[in-house]
């Protein structure tokens, strides 16, 4: 798959003069690799129109820089163009203005689902703390922006990922739980609250698939999707598309411990963890339903709406209030 004016849009950057694009991921955005001819590779997102503006992406990138700055978590570098500037735009006739960011190449694969991902989440919880921890401390720049994940957001029609209700499966019968959850949802989050100890700046999809394993080393990849959410939303992003499976205690367990050793998180962040997960299951239900078109979607798609009311169910059976 290519892009309309993609080929142009290397002169944008001196690194990239006279590369070529192969398409890595489709799913939010295109991700491109780059390779260029004296052998150097590089990561090119082309954002979708419509879902983040220059402002949330400019965004995105400052706090990127500043933890690259301020913490050495091992996330990616962006380069800027040759006019200085990392957020770049490119068109070619009759076609809509695509912006784009590059990246320094990092190299490493996806981790897999099936295999012992114990000490890989334990990672992943000591990362979460060290971003909170520097969220909460962080003086944002002038005109920072980025979207909220709060239950309104997520849960309405008119949510950010599309609408439950019309994804694939969704049939009245299991509806009329998908209506209960997201009712209790609502009336947890609204109880729990979003106290400055407990909601504020998480990069919100720290999935397997934005991850990049490398021997033993992990980069976080992907901030696309950062924004103001519940800190413990971060452990039901890291699960994303297998809350159902029977290692998730395990695996939770181990995400707790790793946070735990950096920011200790009081026993109601704990208890509110399980409604994370059936907040961003519930998100990922609407994306689905949204981007049929990516092979993401279509991968998960048979039996998800299913799998979420049976998780639906048991939350509604086990919650307990939040305070």
């Amino acid at each position: 798959m290519s892009i309309p004016g993609l080929v142009g849009a290397l002169q944008l950057w001196s690194e990239t003069i006279g590369g070529t694009a192969n398409l890595l991921n489709h799913s939010e955005n295109h991700t491109f690799r780059i390779d260029t001819p004296s052998g150097q590779r590089f990561s090119l997102r082309v954002h979708r129109p419509g879902y983040q503006s220059r402002a949330t992406i400019q965004s995105e990138l400052a706090w990127l820089l500043a933890l690259r700055h301020d913490t050495g978590l091992p996330v990616p570098c962006p380069i800027a163009g040759s006019d200085g500037k990392l957020l770049q735009s490119f068109s070619s006739d009759g076609h809509e203005p695509r912006l784009a960011v590059l990246f320094a190449h990092v190299p490493g694969q996806e981790p897999s689902a099936s295999g012992d991902l114990a000490g890989l989440f334990a990672a992943l919880g000591g990362f979460a703390a060290r971003m909170h921890r520097h969220a909460m401390a962080w003086s944002r720049p002038p005109g920072f922006s980025r979207q909220v994940w709060s239950a309104k957001h997520i849960l309405a029609p008119d949510g950010l990922w599309g609408d439950w209700r019309t994804a694939p499966g969704v049939t009245p019968e299991l509806s009329a739980v998908l209506d209960r959850v997201d009712s209790a949802l609502r009336q947890q989050l609204a109880a729990y609250g979003t106290g400055a100890d407990r909601f504020g700046l998480i990069h919100a999809d720290m999935r397997l698939g934005n991850l990049l394993l490398d021997e033993d080393r992990v980069t976080l990849i992907d901030f696309d999707d950062c924004g103001f959410c519940w800190f413990a939303y971060d452990f039901a992003a890291a699960i994303s598309f297998h809350e159902t499976r029977l290692a998730i205690p395990a695996l939770k367990a181990a995400w707790l411990e790793g946070y735990s050793a950096i920011r200790p998180l009081p026993r109601a962040d704990i208890a509110a963890m399980d409604t994370m997960v059936m907040l961003r299951r519930m998100a990922l239900l609407a994306w689905i339903g949204s981007h049929g078109e990516t092979n993401l979607a279509r991968t998960h798609a048979p039996g998800f709406a299913l799998g979420t009311v049976q998780l639906a169910q048991s939350y509604l059976r086990t919650v307990e209030p939040l305070r």
